[in-house]
């Protein structure tokens, strides 16, 4: 029996659907297939490059581990030697501590009783200044070590202590400065000769050596005296450090100069050093009455524009009353004589007196090298040199004895051009100051003085004439006491 029409349509329909739907379902796992091979080709990329980067990460955590380990042994290494060096540099800074004593013998000098004592003396001045500074450093003093160092001009120290009455004979000052130089292996007394900048480089440099050492603890100065040592002590003390290690060691007085620098001050005189300067009292007995004099009469005694010698300038004549003052203190502005030559003159007498006159010869002569010729002086010129200051002054060795050896480093003035007056303006003024050879000196074109150009009628007209007793001629009186400063 035939199925109906009808039927056959339905399950060809529902045969179509079925149909579809598989196809749908092929196509949906087709699809689920694909996209679960991209997942997982995506992911095992993803874990291959995942595993690389463990492996490095493995790799940077062993080589950090490693090198971690490398420098914490290295900063324990590195730690133990600085503790080593740390130790060492203590042990190198205070294993041999030291002071050191540098005193000008001219100005600062011992006690008379010591003096007197000859060597004797002078062993027990070293014991009694090495004790007193001993003293000073506490609990530091069984290890620290003093040095000493006295420079001075002997010869003329020995002169100026004679003329003052404090010392017979100049030989017992000589066995006093063996004594003091026997008395430790670490005293000396230097014989530094006649001549200021002898001792001071002397003093001035050796300060700046051991300051720049640190065993060094502490130096002494003795320069109580001395203004001069004030623009020294300012470049010192621009270092704080070094101002804490630096002391003037007092005998005379500290001057104000030094004390307005703010350096430490120790006072020795109650059982080393003398309090006094040194006054020649020969020219106390010689000039039995004071000399008066006026402003007409005052005697010119200008200084040479040097780096070594004072600055021009004039004085009237002082009386004993104020005789002990510095040079550069008790000095002061007056205007020049009329006319001024070196040496003085003796009048001029007619033609027929002079025909009949026997050839005068000179009087004195002070020894090999003989009298300086002389120079006449334009008051004007004179004048002119006297009142340049500082930095302006002229060069005397620039325009006396051709280019200055210093060239730019020199702090005179090199470019100005002098008139034939006023060069020999600068002579004269150089004139003024000793030559350090004196009469033994060999130079021909020397611009400094072999003897005292002050001498006038057996008198030294200059109030605190800088040229020795020798320098003048025999009988030779003073118009005040000389107070002596040898490098001054």
């Amino acid at each position: 029996m035939a199925a109906p029409e009808s039927d056959l349509m339905a399950f060809y329909q529902r045969f179509q659907t079925l149909s579809l739907f598989n196809d749908s379902s092929a196509r949906l796992i087709e699809d689920l297939l694909l996209y679960s091979k991209n997942v997982e080709d995506a992911l095992r990329d993803e874990n291959r490059a995942l595993r690389r980067q463990l492996t490095d990460a493995q790799l940077d955590l062993e080589d950090a581990t490693r090198s971690r380990r490398d420098l914490q042994q290295q900063v324990a290494n590195t730690e133990s030697r600085n503790r080593d060096l740390a130790q060492d540099n203590h042990h190198l800074k205070n294993n041999n501590p030291f002071v050191v004593v540098l005193i000008d013998g001219d100005c600062c000098l011992f006690k008379e009783a010591l003096i007197r004592q000859g060597v004797e003396g002078g062993k027990k001045a070293a014991y009694a200044l090495r004790s007193a500074i001993l003293e000073q450093c506490g609990d530091f003093a069984g290890n620290m070590e003093v040095i000493a160092k006295v420079y001075a001009n002997l010869g003329g120290l020995a002169k100026a202590m004679r003329r003052n009455g404090c010392l017979e004979a100049e030989e017992t000052l000589k066995e006093f400065t063996i004594g003091f130089t026997q008395g430790k292996a670490t005293f000396d007394f230097v014989d530094v000769g006649h001549g200021k900048e002898r001792a001071d480089n002397k003093i001035k440099e050796t300060a700046k050596w051991n300051l720049r050492n640190y065993n060094c603890k502490q130096l002494l100065l003795g320069i109580s005296h001395d203004a001069g040592y004030a623009p020294f002590l300012d470049e010192l003390f621009q270092d704080e450090t070094k101002k804490r290690r630096v002391t003037v060691v007092e005998g005379i007085p500290t001057v104000r100069e030094l004390v307005s620098t703010g350096v430490n001050i120790l006072n020795f005189n109650d059982e080393i050093f003398r309090s006094e300067k040194l006054v020649d009292k020969t020219s106390l007995r010689t000039n039995t009455s004071p000399l008066i004099t006026t402003s007409s009469s005052s005697t010119t005694t200008p200084t040479v524009s040097n780096g070594n010698l004072p600055t021009p300038t004039s004085s009237t004549t002082s009386t004993p009353a104020n005789a002990t003052a510095s040079y550069a203190g008790a000095i002061g502005n007056a205007s020049p004589p009329p006319k001024i030559t070196l040496p003085i003159q003796p009048r001029p007498v007619n033609a027929n007196a002079r025909a009949s006159a026997t050839p005068k010869q000179p009087a004195w002569n002070p020894g090999p090298r003989g009298l300086d010729p002389p120079i006449k002086v334009s008051p004007a010129a004179l004048e002119s040199i006297k009142k340049r200051k500082d930095n302006n002054k002229l060069c005397n060795n620039h325009y006396l004895r051709g280019p200055c050896s210093k060239g730019d480093a020199c702090c005179f003035e090199h470019k100005y051009k002098p008139s034939k007056e006023e060069i020999d303006a600068i002579a004269f003024l150089a004139r003024l100051n000793p030559c350090t050879s004196g009469q033994d000196c060999d130079v021909e074109d020397c611009i400094y003085g072999h003897h005292c150009p002050n001498v006038k009628d057996g008198v030294c007209t200059h109030p605190y004439c800088k040229f020795e007793d020798a320098d003048h001629p025999p009988g030779t009186k003073y118009r005040s006491t000389k107070t002596y400063d040898y490098f001054s």
